[in-house]
C-alpha cells in the first residue's frame, strides 16, 4: 500500500484548496475566503488528517473534501483573531479587516465557518458522516472555548500553569487532534486507535504551543521567522511568564511586575531584563523539559496505535521535523 510524504500530501491538498471554488456573487463576501484560503501556510492541519488516513488507507483523494473542511475552519479562526486583535498583518499580507473592512471580516468569516461545514460533509463516507460531524464540531467548539479564556487571561493579573495548559489544548490541540482523529475514523480505524491518535495529537499540540513560547524568548530570528521577545514587550501570559511568577521570590516577582506594569520603557532593556529573570529562575530548562515530555509521551501514544511500526514512520518523522525548528 502506497504511502504518501508530507511534501505530496501538501500539494495535493494545496492543489485542491486552489481548486474550490467561491466565485459566486456577492463578490465582497467570498473574495476575502479566496484572499485568506491563498495566503498559504503549512497545511498542517489536513496533512496530518491525511497522514492517519493514510495510515489504513491509500486513496486519500477520498477525504480531501475533509481536509479542505479543517483547513477552511483554521482559516476561519484566524481571520477572525486578526479582527479580535486589530492585527494589521498576516503571513506578510495586510488582513481581511484592513484590506476590507470589519463588517466583511466577519461575515466572510461567518461564510468560512459554514463552508467549513459543508466541506466537511461533502462527499464524507455515509455511514461515518455522524461520527466526523461529532468529532469536528466538538473540536470547532472548544477552540472558541480556548479563545476566550485566551481574552480572559489577558485581564487577570493571576493565571496558573495548569490553566494556562488547559487554554492552549483548547485553542490550538484539540484542532490537531481532530485532524488525526477524523483522518482514522474515515479510514475505518478502530475507535481505540482513532482516540489515540486523537491524544497523540492533544500531545503534540501541546508541546508545540510551548515550542513557540519558548522561541520567541530564545530562538534564532533568522530561523523562527520573526524577532524574538515579542511576548515580552506585550506581556502576553505564555508558559515562560506564568511560570516565571510562581518560581519567583519576592524580589524576582517584583521586578517581573514592574516590568510588566511599566509603560515607558526601551523594548530591547524590558526584553534583556525579563529573559535575564527567566535565566535566574531556570524558566528555559523547565519549558525544555515540558516540551520534551509531552513530545515523549505522544509518541508513547502512537507507539500503541496498531499498525506497523514502518506504517508510522512518515508521520512520526513529520511531528519530529515540527519540533525541531531551532531548539
Amino acid at each position: 500500500m502506497k504511502q504518501f510524504s508530507a511534501k505530496e500530501l501538501q500539494e495535493r491538498i494545496q492543489k485542491y484548496i486552489d481548486g474550490l471554488d467561491f466565485s459566486q456573487g456577492p463578490q465582497d463576501l467570498y473574495d476575502p475566503i479566496d484572499y485568506v484560503l491563498g495566503l498559504g501556510g503549512k497545511r498542517l492541519r489536513p496533512v496530518l488528517m491525511m497522514m492517519a488516513y493514510n495510515l489504513y488507507c491509500e486513496d486519500v483523494e477520498k477525504i480531501y473534501s475533509q481536509a479542505a473542511g479543517m483547513e477552511t475552519y483554521h482559516n476561519f479562526t484566524l481571520l477572525h483573531d486578526d479582527l479580535m486583535d486589530k492585527a494589521d498583518m498576516r503571513r506578510g499580507k495586510s488582513t481581511v479587516h484592513k484590506k476590507w473592512n470589519e463588517n466583511t471580516a466577519i461575515l466572510s468569516g461567518d461564510a468560512m465557518l459554514i463552508l467549513a461545514y459543508r466541506l466537511m460533509a461533502q462527499d464524507c463516507i455515509a455511514d461515518k458522516l455522524p461520527q466526523v460531524l461529532t468529532a469536528f464540531g466538538k473540536a470547532a467548539l472548544e477552540v472558541c472555548d480556548g479563545q476566550q479564556w485566551d481574552m480572559e487571561f489577558e485581564d487577570r493579573k493571576e493565571v496558573l500553569v495548569d490553566e494556562y495548559m488547559n487554554m492552549i489544548r483548547l485553542k490550538t490541540s484539540v484542532l490537531l487532534a481532530a485532524s488525526l482523529q477524523i483522518g482514522a475514523m474515515l479510514a475505518g480505524a478502530s475507535e481505540r486507535d482513532a482516540s489515540l491518535l486523537y491524544e497523540f495529537g492533544v500531545r503534540i499540540g501541546l508541546a508545540f504551543q510551548l515550542q513557540d513560547d519558548f522561541l520567541d524568548v530564545y530562538g534564532d530570528p533568522a530561523v523562527f521567522g520573526k524577532n524574538i521577545g515579542g511576548d515580552i514587550l506585550c506581556n502576553k501570559k505564555t508558559y515562560m511568564l506564568i511560570s516565571a511568577l510562581e518560581k519567583a521570590d519576592d524580589g524576582l516577582r517584583g521586578e517581573l511586575l514592574h516590568w510588566i506594569d511599566a509603560t515607558d520603557y526601551v523594548p530591547v532593556e524590558k526584553i534583556a531584563a525579563v529573559t535575564h529573570i527567566y535565566n535566574v529562575l531556570g524558566i528555559d530548562s523547565l519549558c525544555r523539559n515540558a516540551i520534551d515530555q509531552l513530545y515523549e509521551e505522544g509518541i508513547a501514544l502512537l507507539d500503541k496505535v496498531e499498525v506497523e511500526e514502518a506504517r508510522k514512520d512518515i508521520l512520526t518523522a513529520y511531528v519530529r521535523g515540527m519540533m525541531n525548528r531551532n531548539l
